[in-house]
């Protein structure tokens, strides 16, 4: 994480859920810049290779209790610890699942940060 004035980056693994046998864990950077004015808080999943999504910080959020679909993303829970998050694009459709904690863990830091900037 770097200071609260810049955002929070967080960095976790996930399982990148595929139609064979088994999933593999890829590494994942999940980004959060304070937002600028009235622009709505956006958090960044950064995966390997430089592939990037940007997502509404509330969809994140609802998503973590009730399923959520925002434009070419959609986030569900999954039994009581995990999460799914779910990429659509021209290519095709990522399925990558997560700790629900550590996202959980990841939003409070955003939270955390926008209140230090807003009282500086």
């Amino acid at each position: 994480m770097y200071p609260a004035e810049k955002g929070v980056v967080v960095h976790t693994k996930a399982q990148l859920v595929t139609d064979g046998p088994l999933s593999r864990p890829v590494p994942v950077a999940l980004r959060y810049d304070a937002p600028a004015g009235a622009e709505p808080a956006t958090v960044r999943f950064c995966f390997p290779g430089g592939t990037e999504w940007s997502v509404p910080r509330s969809l994140l959020e609802s998503g973590l209790r009730t399923p959520a679909r925002g434009g070419d993303i959609g986030i569900w829970p999954c039994g009581r610890v995990q999460a799914i998050v779910e990429f659509h694009s021209s290519d095709g459709v990522a399925v990558v699942q997560f700790d629900s904690s550590a996202l959980l863990r990841f939003l409070r830091r955003t939270y955390s940060a926008t209140a230090s900037s807003v009282t500086r």
